[in-house]
């Protein structure tokens, strides 16, 4: 927390969008600082998150790669195939990676939600799609902002401000 609020504004920006890539979103949080705590860090990320336009969110995505979650034993190589063939159709179909937080999913289970997931989410349209993702969006920059303070900071789910 301490090297990000005495970072310049370039680094903070340029830390921040590696938790998401987009760069409106990395200059609202940033130029907020200091922040007092973690919480306040998360809420501000967590708000900027809900602001992004759309075009903030394709920036975003752009910078996403797709996730395969790991996976070993029998049918390891079958399901991977899968996953890697529904993630083709879903890009096809809304022209952006396809992105889901499985944080809270047991690893072993990781690929079964996100095949699940995968298919289930083709099924919407645009816009319901488009809701979908900038939920999940904004679960993954909580996570990854989590993660790169470290263990001090509180879980992110404690922290939403619906």
């Amino acid at each position: 927390m301490r090297q990000l609020n005495s970072a310049s504004p370039v680094e903070a920006e340029n830390t921040l969008r590696t938790c998401c890539g987009s760069t409106r979103w990395a200059h609202r949080v940033a130029e907020h600082r200091p922040y007092p705590d973690t919480a306040a860090l998360l809420a501000a990320a967590e708000e900027a998150g809900y602001d992004m336009t759309r075009a903030d969110l394709q920036e975003a995505l752009a910078q996403e790669s797709p996730q395969h979650p790991a996976t070993e034993g029998p049918g390891a190589l079958a399901a991977h195939t899968a996953l890697r063939a529904a993630h083709a159709a879903y890009e096809a179909r809304f022209g952006h990676t396809f992105v889901i937080c499985l944080d809270d999913v047991r690893p072993a289970e990781r690929l079964d939600r996100a095949l699940v997931a995968l298919h289930r989410r083709l099924g919407h349209d645009p816009e319901q799609e488009h809701a979908v993702v900038a939920e999940e969006l904004r679960l993954l920059t909580l996570s990854r902002l989590t993660r790169l303070l470290g263990p001090q900071v509180p879980d992110p789910a404690r922290v939403r401000h619906h």
